[in-house]
């Protein structure tokens, strides 16, 4: 058989469970998508700026707070 690789929404919990079920019979492999080069770059660029100057960074509520505007 032919691996086929599918992109699914999984909308029931039982789904889920079914799925994981075949995952541990070894029956399918769940795939990670790629994380793009550029996004890994800006990443690592970003870490390394908030460890070089860890006050840059926002504490949770300031976040949140952020998100919601």
């Amino acid at each position: 058989m032919d691996n086929l690789i599918y992109q699914i929404e999984i909308k029931k919990e039982y789904a889920a469970a079914i799925i994981e079920d075949l995952k541990l019979m070894d029956a399918i492999e769940i795939l990670e998508p790629p994380i793009p080069k550029w996004q890994q770059e800006e990443t690592l660029k970003r870490l390394d700026a908030y460890q070089s100057n860890p006050t840059i960074g926002v504490d949770e509520e300031t976040f949140f707070k952020a998100l919601e505007r």
